[in-house]
């Protein structure tokens, strides 16, 4: 990774096997991790590969998500259906979440 950066925030997870994860630079002076991203970590394994790992943003913390020791050079789709489910869920709980709030809106009404 860059000089200056904290790791790799997600944007995008394809559901197909090759599709693109699409991801951008999240500097060091980031102060958290928003609410339900997942940010992405890797670094060379000794004595090949890529140590990676990946965080979650929640509410009042960031947590860590999954560890992939000694990834092979093509980690991006070792990692893609772990990314994609956990993203997948997140969106989920955010649409059930806007749900939750309008209905409380309604019955106050």
């Amino acid at each position: 990774m860059p000089p200056g950066v904290r790791g790799a925030l997600v944007h995008r997870v394809s559901a197909l096997p090759k599709g693109p994860l699409d991801v951008s630079w999240l500097p060091c002076d980031a102060l958290r991790l928003p609410l339900g991203r997942i940010r992405l970590n890797w670094e060379p394994a000794s004595p090949a590969g890529w140590d990676l790992t990946a965080h979650l943003g929640l509410a009042n913390a960031e947590v860590h998500l999954a560890s992939w020791p000694a990834a092979p050079d093509n980690w991006p789709r070792l990692i893609r259906p772990t990314i994609h489910e956990v993203h997948g869920l997140c969106a989920a709980f955010a649409v059930a979440t806007a749900a939750l709030d309008f209905s409380n809106r309604l019955a106050e009404v």
